[in-house]
């Protein structure tokens, strides 16, 4: 079967589904050409060793990959990042219709516009598309602030709907996103495929040391530090255990648009309990889960965040460190019914703290256990490999229908 792998984000970008997916699809025997952009991702910023131009092709690990022109840019300005997604959408949907025809496309959103290539080859040539959900479209738009326009919000979710309707499948990473999308009537069988943690993640897991018996309490977060993940609340937290826990300290490794904001007000606070080193490729992940104590992940509290489980998530679980989960809904539940860890209430200084303290109360060993116990749920129900043979069967029916 040939399949053609529609996505803005590819590597060199750090991206779940990319690479290794590419890869594995292969090796069950389909011929996989991936339709991509310029990586400029997270930064906005073109990667050494390449330009934009029309098209380039390469072959990265015995994938072949077309790049197609965009604009770079992933700021905090609506009009660049729209003119991001809408010149790749324009170039991928050019390029996609003069490649050799496909028996099936798999387009990996957000953002939505990057399945415009998809919905051409649907309309003119035929082609059946899956439609991989990570985020919800308007909606994610609106929790995050990036549009507020009621119209362009209209738009967007006109687009949306569109684009739901013309696939064949929609494969989601929730239930919770099931659900909203059977609300919606959009008429198109949803499979539900939890996203697995990145290769380079796993690989570092399985020679993961046991934690080391230590001084103090050290909570990581790892990963964008955007208005979704709202931060801020970990400010306010390191100032209360600054005073009640001196033994605890916050480490937040990456970037995004918040992670100044966030330093300046630790700075400003005179806070020496919370740090903030700069971001890693994961595969040098290792050293920082290895110094890890408890694992962070938080989003502002909103209702869409219910639906949606972070792809931290994944990773933390195969990591195998208690994890400190401050969503609601689905990624609560993921953590609480694998016994990994504590779920508390988003955007609440005073509930992280407790969370916090109670883990940190916990014998070394139950918090081991609790470890154990994540990787153990990741690699049953979220691995590469489970998730890999369900996509696969979605694109033999995708293509056969």
């Amino acid at each position: 079967m040939r399949i053609l792998f529609l996505t803005q984000w590819f590597q060199p970008e750090p991206t779940f589904k990319g690479l290794a997916f590419a890869k594995a699809l292969q090796a069950l025997g389909h011929d996989v050409e991936v339709l991509t952009g310029f990586p400029n991702y997270p930064g906005g910023k073109v990667y050494g060793g390449y330009r934009i131009r029309a098209v380039q092709r390469e072959v990265m690990d015995g994938v072949p990959v077309t790049r197609g022109l965009l604009y770079p840019s992933h700021d905090q300005s609506a009009f660049r990042r729209i003119l991001n997604y809408c010149s790749f959408a324009a170039s991928s949907t050019l390029l996609a219709l003069t490649l050799r025809r496909p028996d099936v496309v798999y387009v990996y959103t957000p953002p939505m516009t990057a399945a415009a290539g998809a919905v051409a080859l649907r309309l003119f040539r035929r082609v059946p598309f899956v439609v991989d959900v990570q985020d919800l479209w308007p909606d994610t738009l609106a929790a995050t602030g990036m549009v507020r326009h009621g119209w362009m919000m209209r738009a967007v979710g006109a687009w949306t709907n569109f684009v739901f309707r013309r696939s064949s499948q929609v494969v989601v990473l929730s239930p919770g996103f099931k659900r909203t999308l059977e609300a919606r009537g959009i008429g198109r069988p949803i499979t539900v495929i939890p996203n697995w943690a990145p290769p380079e993640i796993t690989d570092q897991a399985q020679h993961l040391p046991a934690p080391a018996a230590r001084d103090g309490f050290n909570v990581v977060f790892a990963g964008n530090m955007g208005h979704a993940q709202a931060l801020g609340v970990v400010v306010e937290t390191a100032k209360r255990l600054a005073r009640e826990a001196p033994d605890v300290r916050f480490t937040l490794v990456g970037g995004g648009l918040g992670r100044d904001p966030l330093r300046t007000a630790a700075e400003a606070a005179g806070l020496d309990n919370i740090s903030f080193p700069p971001a890693r490729h994961p595969s040098e992940m290792g050293i920082v889960f290895a110094d890890a104590d408890a694992l962070l992940v938080h989003l502002r509290d909103d209702p869409l965040f219910a639906i949606t489980i972070p792809s931290k998530t994944q990773a933390y679980l195969a990591v195998g460190r208690p994890i400190l989960m401050g969503a609601r809904g689905d990624a609560a539940a993921v953590v609480e019914e694998a016994g990994a860890g504590f779920a508390f209430q988003p955007e609440d200084a005073d509930a992280l703290a407790d969370a916090v303290l109670r883990l940190r109360a916990l014998p070394a060993e139950a918090r081991a256990a609790m470890g154990r116990a994540g990787a153990a749920y990741y690699a049953e129900r979220m691995s590469f490999d489970a998730g890999v043979a369900a996509m696969d069967q979605v694109l033999r029916e995708a293509a056969q229908a």
